[in-house]
């Protein structure tokens, strides 16, 4: 890779590029996960979605990411479902354009999403849906330390067929809790 990734959540200035990303894209992606709503499609729906992005991360709901490598957008990543204080974990989830697959985007965001969440953000467990027959999906997550820990057979309704969805799992190094509850202590 000649140009650097970075991650960088979402704000208002990243709207067109984010609405022009997701059009460009919107058919690929809805082969492949259930379609998002159409009126989502439109600028102030992006700008919307992005302030709704921002207020989830204030509240620790929930921190999305857009993917660039350079000036181009390539993809998103992000950590939902954050649950504290006893579970300490959240569901991640990612998606990269058509045209920037198979370059290790992908496995790239998500070794930097993993280091922020259990590092900055004091998670613990980090857990990935995937379809059986997503082989590249797969191989991200093992390529950044998940592991299989159950199926759930016909469990995903996409385009009219069921599908099975593997369930993945990642833990952080023991004692990072510790960091974000001594943080938290810090600023009382």
């Amino acid at each position: 890779m000649s140009s650097t990734l970075l991650l960088s959540p979402p704000t208002l200035a990243d709207a067109e590029s984010l609405l022009d990303f997701e059009l460009a894209n919107r058919a690929y992606f809805e082969g492949q996960i259930n379609a998002r709503d159409p009126a989502y499609y439109d600028l102030e729906q992006v700008r919307r979605a992005i302030e709704t992005a921002a207020q989830e991360r204030s509240q620790d709901r929930a921190y999305q990411y857009l993917i660039r490598v350079g000036d181009t957008l390539v993809g998103r990543v992000n950590l939902t479902g954050v649950a504290r204080p006893y579970y300490n974990k959240a569901s991640l989830g990612y998606r990269i354009g058509q045209g920037h697959g198979g370059r290790g985007y992908a496995s790239q965001a998500v070794a930097l999403v993993l280091e922020e969440a259990f590092h900055q953000l004091g998670l613990y467990r980090i857990e990935a849906i995937v379809r059986p027959d997503n082989l590249g999906s797969v191989k991200v997550l093992e390529r950044n330390g998940f592991t299989e820990f159950g199926r759930a057979r016909r469990s995903m309704l996409l385009n009219g067929v069921w599908h099975d969805l593997l369930h993945f799992e990642c833990h952080g190094p023991d004692g990072r809790l510790a960091i974000r509850e001594e943080r938290a202590a810090a600023t009382v």
